[in-house]
């Protein structure tokens, strides 16, 4: 089976003001969030069964934290400490704030007295983002690429994603993920973040990211 490109459209247009981290990242959140449900959607097309529920919003969970280790460690390269963890703290808080509107839309809000979706996101990655920074960059990523994750990096992200596929997917999601679905995840995270931070003025017409 072809796996199908992974698309998104970007829908910001500067004009040429700068922006503060906080607002690059609101717009940063909405491509995060996007491109990992376009991952799990590209794994139910490979034959991996993601059920509707619990499952999803796990898969989901665990593609939004690698994603946003992997765009922290890409915004170093263009940000200051400060600016950067302004950046990051930002980032998180808008994935979790839309991950906890489309977690309660389809699941319902938590019981009472349990933590909230939002809350239990933020616990997985300052959790997880911790050993995601064990890992190093490509060494075969040239210089003015910036951040691509390793071998490992990608790896520890597809043990990740394990439990939450059943046990017959469980020997090929690995494999499926360092070989495809996290270059290309990462790919379209680059694009977006170089076109965010890009400082030369774009049209004002509506742009494709792509992970071709």
């Amino acid at each position: 089976m072809t796996t199908p490109t992974l698309r998104i459209k970007s829908t910001w247009f500067k004009s040429g003001d700068k922006r503060s981290p906080a607002e690059h990242a609101s717009a940063m959140a909405f491509i995060v969030f996007r491109v990992a449900g376009q991952v799990l959607k590209r794994m139910r097309g490979a034959d991996f069964d993601i059920d509707t529920g619990p499952a999803y919003f796990a898969f989901l969970r665990e593609c939004l934290v690698f994603l946003i280790s992997v765009v922290d460690r890409q915004a170093s390269g263009r940000l200051d400490p400060d600016e950067r963890q302004a950046f990051t703290v930002a980032l998180v808080r808008h994935v979790a704030r839309i991950l906890q509107d489309n977690e309660s839309d389809l699941l319902g809000p938590p019981a009472p007295g349990d933590a909230s979706h939002a809350d239990r996101f933020v616990d997985l990655v300052n959790e997880v983002v911790a050993h995601y920074a064990e890992f190093g960059s490509d060494p075969r990523a040239s210089a003015d690429a910036g951040f691509r994750p390793d071998f490992a990096y990608l790896r520890y992200f597809g043990h990740r994603l394990e439990p939450t596929v059943p046990a017959k997917d469980r020997l090929w999601v690995v494999d499926q993920v360092v070989a495809i679905e996290g270059p290309d995840a990462v790919d379209v995270v680059a694009g977006a973040l170089r076109s965010l931070f890009d400082p030369a003025p774009r049209p004002a017409r509506r742009g494709r990211l792509s992970g071709d």
